[in-house]
């Protein structure tokens, strides 16, 4: 499975995924831009997007919620690693309320993954990290330390926020 994203303004992505409806398209904004989200087997109808693999999927992305993406830049060295903890993660958040669907997307033109994840409402994700299963998967555990000596993030991270509404 992969995903796609391109950015643009609200009218022209709404025009594009009305146009594309028999594709899995999901259009969401907030107050910098919009994004329209392609999730397929195949090949993205967008001319230069964001490209991903998936690599870790629970749930099913809807039309109607709010969108955190945690962008994380990694080195091409550091990649295993990252995947390797991401693939053997404790899983506690699909059991949080609100909790809608999740990727954690390998990028194929850049170094920055992300992870996706989609919630009922805003409140929900806020409920979530003051949650104890939020600080048990943010807490490095012993076993997990990183060796210093190897570089495994080529940059900060920084998280995005969008609405997905069914607004016409």
């Amino acid at each position: 499975m992969n995903i796609y994203m391109t950015t643009g303004t609200y009218d022209f992505l709404k025009t594009k995924k009305e146009k594309l409806q028999e594709e899995k398209l999901f259009l969401m904004e907030n107050a910098d831009n919009a994004l329209l989200l392609h999730e397929t087997n195949g090949k993205t109808v967008f001319q230069s997007p964001r490209k991903f693999e998936v690599i870790d999927s629970k749930g099913e992305i809807r039309e109607d919620g709010f969108v955190v993406m945690n962008n994380i830049p990694v080195t091409a060295e550091g990649r295993p690693i990252f995947e390797y903890r991401f693939k053997n993660r404790a899983g506690l958040i699909e059991g949080e309320p609100g909790f809608i669907a999740i990727r954690v997307l390998r990028p194929l033109n850049s170094d920055t993954y992300v992870i996706f994840t989609e919630w009922e409402s805003h409140e929900a994700f806020k409920t979530w990290q003051s949650s104890g299963s939020f600080q048990q998967a943010h807490t490095q555990k012993d076993s997990e330390k990183v060796d210093t000596t190897k570089k495994i993030f080529s940059g900060p991270s920084y998280v995005t926020q969008y609405t997905l509404s069914k607004k016409e």
